[in-house]
């Protein structure tokens, strides 16, 4: 599938790495609940081996889902890494043996995870690290992230990660991170309904900065609307195809990242990158996003 075919391309800012705008998530390829193994470690090889077969040069991972399995899984997969292939880690939490995500956000503990994540996926250096902060459930909270930022920084100045993102955050907290280091890119949630960071994405369009929303599709309750439904049924696509291409539509520095352990799905989601949406489409689109709280 040519980069055309899966929304374009985007360079990150202050570097050569290129992608295709539709990448992928593993997380699904951990067990239920993100914890442990799957039940079926052939099937999760195969759709890695596939998405990559079909053009997706971005996957993105954390060596916190599992912990350990699915940066065990790509290395097993698609080790020795094809030329141009990014992958790209978060940092910033823990799975202790309860299967429970806390929080591991000090200097030390963002330092032995990048360690993790270099030994799990056999890499001389992390291409992209973002710092995930836990923030409040699947929003960000407010506080400062200079103490993580700066931790990333020192480690990319030591060589072991390249480029630095944040996830979780607000726009003050991107500020925040900016004033430290080069920030090329922001992972937070955002979809077709949930629509918070409409500003921000507009203002790191504008920079050149990548936005990548995390649940682009709902998430752990996926996307419930009448009228995505009726679009979708109006052009023969599947509601996740018109979320998915809605994105892509929205902002060129949109990055998408649809996870799933099926292969049939996998297929779904990266022909939403030839899908075009007319104008009026976009607008009756528009219109689905739920209103902010207060």
């Amino acid at each position: 599938m040519s980069k055309s075919k899966l929304g374009g391309s985007f360079t990150f800012p202050g570097s050569s790495i290129s992608v295709n705008r539709l990448g992928y998530v593993d997380m699904q390829l951990a067990g239920p609940g993100v914890w442990g193994p799957p039940k079926d470690r052939e099937g999760a090889i195969a759709v890695l081996r596939e998405a990559v077969a079909a053009g997706v040069n971005q996957i993105d991972t954390s060596d916190y889902y599992g912990p350990h399995v699915t940066n065990h899984i790509i290395r097993e997969a698609l080790a020795p890494y094809a030329e141009g292939l990014t992958i790209v880690t978060k940092l910033g939490a823990k799975r202790p043996p309860d299967a429970s995500w806390q929080p591991a956000t000090s200097p030390a503990e963002l330092t032995s995870a990048v360690y993790d994540n270099l030994r799990n996926l056999g890499l001389e250096a992390i291409e992209i690290a973002n710092y995930r902060a836990m923030g409040e459930g699947h929003g960000p909270g407010e506080g400062s992230i200079a103490e993580q930022v700066l931790a990333l920084a020192d480690l990319k100045r030591q060589g072991l990660i390249r480029h630095i993102g944040v996830s979780n955050v607000t726009a003050a907290q991107v500020a925040e991170a900016q004033s430290i280091t080069q920030i090329v890119c922001v992972q937070n949630h955002y979809n077709l309904a949930h629509r918070v960071d409409d500003a921000l994405i507009d203002d790191l369009s504008r920079q050149g900065i990548a936005y990548v929303p995390f649940f682009p599709l709902g998430g752990f309750t996926p996307l419930q609307s009448s009228t995505l439904s009726n679009v979708a049924e109006r052009l023969a696509l599947t509601p996740m195809q018109v979320a998915l291409a809605w994105l892509l539509h929205r902002s060129p520095n949109i990055l998408l990242i649809p996870g799933t352990s099926s292969l049939t799905h996998l297929r779904e989601n990266l022909e939403a990158g030839e899908i075009t949406l007319a104008p009026d489409v976009l607008k009756e689109l528009d219109g689905v996003a739920i209103a902010p709280a207060g």
